[in-house]
């Protein structure tokens, strides 16, 4: 079982969920959109939508340059937040490390339907948490297609968001990454 210090628990539960932590962004602000990753604020644009001018944040995805739009009163309720600091890593390191989880034996589908709505909920606690999970799962097993596709996009995920907010290369990261999965 790993601990976690009160401070970090206080961070956990700031983090867990679907708070955006923000009021609100602005240009330039990277921020995570659940399931498609960390992004930069490009543009806070007015559109017109049914007869109401709203404000909507215009979201590029990095590493697949997509482009999202978010409304602004809504931007909570999807799961826009902050990019994790760099304190919180030790915790989602915490969490990759833990060795006695139990996985639930469960159909490959049952079991991709619960871990992507983890994923969707864009908490990088939850994204680490099945990352492990089907890591741990994969050496008493074969995955199928599908949850071999969900770990690297969990893999994806959490390395893009870890190298931003550590400021560090993406590759560094994905070294700590795999060290800690062949310990």
């Amino acid at each position: 079982m790993i601990y976690i210090s009160a401070y970090e628990r206080g961070l956990f539960v700031s983090r867990f969920g679907r708070s955006v932590g923000k009021e609100m962004f602005n240009v330039g602000d990277m921020a995570v959109y659940p399931a498609h990753g960390v992004g930069v604020i490009e543009s806070i644009e007015t559109r017109n939508v049914m007869g109401n001018d709203q404000p909507f944040y215009v979201m590029k995805i990095l590493g697949n340059n997509a482009k999202i739009m978010i409304p602004q009163n809504s931007a909570e309720f999807v799961g826009l937040r902050e990019v994790i600091s760099e304190e919180e890593i030790p915790i989602v390191y915490n969490i990759l490390k833990e060795k006695n989880v139990l996985v639930d034996k469960q159909t490959w589908n049952k079991r991709y339907k619960e871990y992507w709505e983890k994923i969707k909920t864009g908490s990088v606690y939850e994204i680490a948490g099945v990352l492990r999970d089907l890591f741990t799962l994969k050496g008493d097993k074969d995955l199928s297609f599908g949850e071999r596709k969900m770990m690297d996009t969990a893999k994806s995920l959490l390395i893009r968001e870890i190298s931003i907010a550590s400021d560090c290369d993406e590759t560094e990261v994905e070294k700590n990454l795999n060290a800690i999965f062949t310990s």
